[in-house]
């Protein structure tokens, strides 16, 4: 594969995006799935903690987060079925997905506020229907997945809420059951159908349009919080710390954008992650190769080009039946780790988190298929040199699933295939027909930033 630095036509900008709620039976089809792998493993109770920064698993099944507050779902074997809210989640019970009964417990709410009913924590767990002999599955927000410790006995749930659990239920077992959504081979949370597909498209693509917006905003003299301000998506939900940064970041502990002004020949990273998916750049506030800093002059031979090779690879890889274990070994040849120093996962999971899990991984054998979100997502990083990154998201989906999208939702699929196209024909990057762009940016690589006619692209095999 030959990668040349051309010039290349810009993405389309995308119309359309609006929300897809998701349905009703979608929602039973999550609780089906959950209900089915408690049988499976044998729990009596499962109890699924959420708070505003973790709340994508209870939100699976209830349709809600709890915002500034812990809640608690706790389902029993029998489909019978508990939510344990705060003062200021009260209300939301009446809107669950999931039909339950109602406990309110003060100690969810924000400090100071009226703890009525007093009572020991226990007793609202005991009202929950916990109680001793059973096998109680706990899930927090991850899974681990370490060598080094009993991850079955492990628990991410704060350890009030566990010893309140262990003392309504002295005899029974607790187990970690993050598995049940996370697993990186058969989760719930990561098959998922064309309306599930549909609702995250809206957010990555919108993700998506903002970024676009701001990569042809950056220009020196601007500042970081003028070109953030291009990154304002309609009041949606973000799902990762936005970034508009040009030069050093986190300089006085500063993650945010910030008042500071780009000069020609910074490094500038832009990312704004949405429910659905992320997009991220990263490349030099730049022309031409003479505005590139020195020692960096082969910045675009020497880092971009072969971080560009490795996503076209990735994204001409992933598909139906494709293991993570083989995904990770096709970049680790293609972008080698120890030249380029790459640290964490080429690929994961996402859907309303950024990063839920991954299959991903060294050895993996977690096998990719139809219904599934994943993020290109590989982090090179070469001393003396600045970053490079064109993160962005796919969904896999099977000709059941391409067919139930054509039909129901026929913008979405617009998009879809107007994504495709382009990455085809302008970028040269071959997809398997399974493969459906969730982002307007998908492969697309303008390492100097403000050359906007050049970008990266394989060139005619």
């Amino acid at each position: 594969m030959n990668i040349i630095y051309s010039k290349v036509k810009p993405p389309g900008r995308q119309q359309g995006y609006f929300p897809v709620d998701l349905t009703e039976e979608t929602m039973k089809e999550h609780f089906r799935k959950v209900m089915e792998k408690m049988r499976e493993q044998a729990l009596d109770a499962l109890v699924i903690y959420g708070d505003r920064e973790h709340g994508a698993n209870f939100a699976y099944l209830t349709g809600f987060e709890p915002r500034f507050e812990e809640a608690l779902l706790i389902l029993h074997r029998d489909g019978k079925a508990y939510l344990v809210l705060g003062n200021e989640n009260l209300k939301m019970c009446r809107y669950s997905f999931v039909k339950a009964e109602l406990i309110h417990c003060p100690y969810f709410s924000l400090p100071c506020q009226p703890m009525i009913p007093e009572k020991p924590m226990k007793t609202f767990m005991e009202e929950a229907g916990l109680k001793d002999g059973m096998k109680i599955g706990c899930c927090g927000w991850k899974y681990f997945t370490s060598a080094c410790q009993d991850n079955q006995k492990t628990f991410d749930i704060p350890s009030f809420i566990i010893e309140a659990i262990r003392e309504a239920a002295p005899g029974s077992s607790l187990v970690n059951a993050g598995g049940i959504f996370l697993d990186p081979a058969n989760g719930a949370r990561h098959r998922m159908n064309g309306n599930e597909i549909a609702h995250y498209e809206f957010a990555a693509g919108l993700a998506s349009s903002r970024v676009r917006e701001a990569l042809d905003e950056v220009a020196p003299g601007k500042t970081e919080m003028e070109i953030a301000h291009c990154l304002a998506a309609f009041g949606q939900p973000i799902t990762i710390t936005t970034i508009a940064a040009a030069g050093e970041r986190f300089t006085n502990g500063v993650v945010f954008p910030r008042n500071k002004k780009i000069s020609l020949g910074d490094k500038f990273s832009l990312t704004l992650g949405l429910r659905g998916g992320s997009s991220s750049r990263a490349a030099i506030v730049a022309e031409s190769k003479e505005d590139l800093p020195e020692g960096e002059k082969d910045y675009i031979e020497r880092i971009a080009a072969p971080y560009f090779k490795a996503a076209a690879v990735w994204y001409e890889t992933v598909g139906i039946g494709v293991s993570g274990g083989e995904l990770y070994e096709t970049i680790e040849k293609v972008l080698p780790k120890e030249q380029y120093h790459w640290t964490l996962n080429p690929g994961h999971y996402t859907d309303q988190e950024e990063w839920s899990s991954s299959p991903v991984y060294k050895g993996s054998r977690a096998v990719l298929g139809s219904g599934m979100l994943l993020q290109m997502d590989i982090i090179p990083s070469v001393p003396g040199y600045s970053g490079v990154g064109a993160e962005d998201g796919i969904a896999i989906a099977d000709e059941k699933l391409r067919s139930e999208l054509r039909e129901k939702y026929p913008e979405t699929w617009r998009r879809f295939q107007d994504r495709r196209e382009y990455m085809k024909e302008e970028l040269g990057i071959r997809l398997k027909e399974e493969i459906l762009p969730m982002s307007d940016l998908c492969g697309y690589l303008r390492p100097l930033l403000l050359n906007h006619e050049y970008a990266l692209k394989v060139k005619n095999r």
